[in-house]
């Protein structure tokens, strides 16, 4: 369980998602009191694969929870990930294979998987459910402390909101003054479903799969398929774009669910003529995949603080999952905050510096990964050059992910506190 709190400040994290968990878990452990509210009942063991790429794996290791993950899946499973990417259309003609750092190892499981391990790890006494938070207001004219308001009429006082909420979060209209817009559909969707590799195998499915994530190549349309459980099954992500309605300019339907089930024949009608791999993967999907309408947080925010307010993962900088770095980039905020809440010299009275550091920290970092995320779409789906020149598509691929996994954390969290010091929030001394 946690350290025993040492600090004089009081965090309440709104969320119990992959995000929230871990950054509670961390708080517990630097000895900060935590309090972690979720609106279901219990933490939902429900979503679909996600990648943890080098900067996320050492993240989890810093914090002590990389261990956990390794009980709950082979450790085989650690390990250096590239990347193959194949033509979509045609005979399916390997393009490009990237080659991973040595020492950039990642993993692929389920979310349902992830949250399995870690959550035995938080203090059960600091979890509370089925509390969907409403609003947040000040405690009193004047006062610091915050009032968190949940829909069960109940309310939970504290001195630091998180915000881990996901994209649909409730805390990030605190952060914007009451005023949120920045939920904005993309203009695309993603087919989801889990094959067993055997049967893909059995379909006459060619491409090499069990080891590094591979990607179909396409006009305005790709397939992401990542392993999972050792290669048993593969997680599929098939997706559509429509680069005519630039994003924010379009809205769902009234009505149109966020996710949705839908026959498999209209997916098998999205990929009518493409090479002979992706249709064995077809016959292989499920006969209801799942249909995503991506939506993102869009235009990003100025700041991810308020007060005492702060948000981290999606309810910051949802993104689109082309690079795979959005449960990543959560992880890395969960890390750095926990870093510098946890810090020696942090306390009641600096808080609000403080959680303005982490802002300024981290807010161009994951920035910066939406916007590589959006153009990594674009180039899977052959939108300039790439799509008669296969050298340019080549060198476009080569280093994309370089600086998602590539990323010194330490080094960022040392910034903020020399920043700290340099604004007097913290002493001007070395510890």
């Amino acid at each position: 369980m946690g350290t025993p709190a040492r600090k004089d400040f009081q965090v309440a994290i709104v969320g119990g998602g992959v995000s929230g968990l871990v950054c509670a878990i961390a708080l517990q452990r630097a000895g900060v009191s935590v309090q972690l509210f979720e609106a279901a009942a219990a933490f939902e063991q429900i979503g679909a694969g996600i990648g943890i790429g080098a900067n996320a794996v050492r993240a989890l290791r810093a914090i002590g929870l990389l261990d956990e993950l390794l009980k709950k899946i082979s450790p085989s499973e650690l390990r250096t990930r590239g990347f193959v990417y194949y033509g979509g259309l045609g005979d399916n003609q390997k393009i490009f294979a990237y080659e991973a750092h040595p020492e950039d190892k990642g993993i692929g499981m389920h979310r349902a998987d992830f949250l399995e391990a870690i959550m035995g790890v938080l203090d059960p006494q600091s979890a509370h459910f089925n509390k969907r938070c409403t609003s947040i207001v000040r405690s009193a004219q004047g006062s610091r402390r915050l009032v968190i308001n949940f829909q069960d009429g109940t309310s939970h006082e504290t001195d630091v909101v998180i915000g881990a909420d996901g994209i649909k979060s409730a805390v990030r209209s605190f952060v914007l003054d009451g005023s949120d817009d920045r939920i904005t559909f993309s203009s695309q969707i993603a087919y989801r479903g889990l094959v067993r590799y055997k049967e893909l195998q059995a379909a006459g499915f060619k491409a090499s799969v069990v080891n590094d994530p591979v990607c179909f190549l396409g006009p305005s349309k790709h397939f992401i398929l990542f392993p999972l459980r050792n290669g048993e099954l593969i997680n599929v992500v098939a997706f559509v774009a429509r680069y005519d309605v630039p994003i924010g300019s379009a809205k769902l339907p009234p009505g149109t669910p966020w996710v949705e089930v839908v026959p498999k024949e209209e997916m098998e009608k999205e990929y009518e003529g493409w090479g002979p791999d992706i249709a064995a993967l077809l016959k292989c999907m499920p006969e209801k995949p799942s249909k995503w309408s991506i939506h993102v947080v869009h235009p990003p925010l100025d700041s991810f603080v308020k007060d005492q307010v702060v948000l981290i993962g999606d309810a910051a900088h949802a993104m689109l999952p082309h690079l795979g770095a959005g449960a990543g980039q959560g992880l890395e905020d969960a890390y750095v905050l926990s870093r510098l809440l946890g810090h020696p010299e942090t306390h009641v009275d600096n808080l609000g510096a403080v959680l303005k550091t982490y802002s300024s920290i981290r807010r161009p970092r994951a920035q910066m990964i939406w916007n590589m995320s959006y153009t990594s779409g674009t180039i899977n789906d052959l939108q300039g050059a790439e799509r008669s020149d296969v050298e340019v598509l080549r060198e476009k691929l080569r280093h994309q992910f370089d600086p998602v996994w590539q990323h010194d954390l330490e080094a960022d969290i040392e910034h903020a506190v020399s920043q700290l010091r340099t604004e007097g929030a913290f002493a001007a001394h070395s510890l």
